[in-house]
């Protein structure tokens, strides 16, 4: 019981630590996904002054998601990379490019309009990489004996590209509703018209993601629509509901800060969603978490390094976050 426990405590520290990743560094991917929309000079200068002093430190959470789960579930670990190695490899270039234009727009200012590029592109590959992956987890990974036993394309398909487009929708919206908050002027301005534009379409791809789902297996089905659990699982979209509502009600009455708090609502219902769907595995209908989790020696002795580490992080992130809670300027906060 005490080892059923403690890998039920690891898998809440790795879905922690993803949904602190998709949160704090969405909105940075979203706003490098919204840069072309931007007017070059001023209006790119504080899209970019808003994240400039996170965006690094917001990649934590990724590093911390990612070695939790080599050291915590191995096995899956095992599996889910190999399924998805091309989309990896897409990802962290796109943020290897996304971090150098971060560094050489500012630095090297007679090649601006290319690192602009850079940026913007860099953001895209990663977001569309990010939810790719999403959906090819969800459809299913081809395991034999514990091991990946699929193609090099597997992961591509009419669903995994839904959940990619939806991710980068979503993505939009944060970087949008983040810069309502962070920005003045024709910025704002034009931050909450792009957001008014992709909090509908954000709604529209949760919605056909939400819709296509449960005919992906029939264990999705089960969860939302069968009786008894459907009277739990039916206040999630209600939720939604609710949440949109007030995202667009903040938006009219030209809120600050409320638009990009119901935005990340939105992500963290859908994240709880994700949690319903595919509880208690880790490779959906293959590895459960219990199969796929170290020794439970291996995560006693992990879990004190998360005890103070994860703790340190929180605390440095929300000194960063105070320290720059201003508006961004042209010229840094103020």
């Amino acid at each position: 019981m005490a080892s059923i426990d403690l890998t039920i405590v690891w898998a809440a520290v790795i879905g922690f630590a993803v949904m602190a990743y998709v949160v704090m560094d969405g909105f940075d991917l979203g706003i490098g996904i919204l840069f072309p929309t931007f007017e070059v000079g001023d209006e790119r200068d504080q899209a970019m002054n808003s994240i400039a002093p996170v965006w690094d430190g917001n990649e934590t959470w990724l590093v911390m998601g990612g070695g939790g789960l080599f050291a915590a579930f191995p096995l899956a670990y095992a599996i889910i990379l190999p399924a998805t190695y091309p989309l990896m490899i897409a990802m962290l270039l796109g943020l290897v490019f996304r971090g150098v234009a971060f560094e050489f727009r500012w630095r090297d200012p007679r090649h601006r309009p290319f690192w602009d590029v850079a940026f913007s592109v860099g953001s895209f590959v990663a977001a569309l990489a990010q939810g790719i992956t999403l959906g090819a987890i969800l459809q299913g990974i081809h395991v034999e004996n514990d091991a990946y036993a699929g193609g090099w394309l597997d992961w591509l398909s009419p669903f995994s590209l839904l959940t990619g487009v939806a991710v980068v929708i979503g993505y939009a919206l944060l970087g949008a509703t983040w810069l309502i908050w962070k920005t003045e002027g024709t910025s704002q301005s034009h931050a909450r018209r792009v957001a008014f534009w992709v909090g509908a379409a954000t709604l529209i791809a949760l919605a056909a993601v939400s819709a296509a789902t449960p005919f992906l297996a029939y264990d999705y089905w089960r969860r939302w629509f069968a009786m008894p659990g459907v009277l739990l699982t039916a206040q999630v979209p209600l939720l939604v509901l609710i949440c949109s509502a007030t995202f667009f009600w903040s938006l009219r009455r030209e809120f600050e800060r409320a638009p990009f708090l119901m935005a990340l609502a939105l992500f963290l219902l859908g994240f709880i969603g994700l949690g319903i769907s595919i509880y208690p595995y880790i490779v959906p209908r293959v590895v459960t978490i219990w199969d796929a989790a170290a020794p439970r020696e291996s995560q006693i002795f992990m879990l004190f390094g998360a005890l103070v580490i994860i703790p340190v992080i929180l605390v440095y992130t929300g000194w960063a976050y105070w320290v720059f809670r201003g508006k961004a300027g042209v010229h840094g906060y103020h």
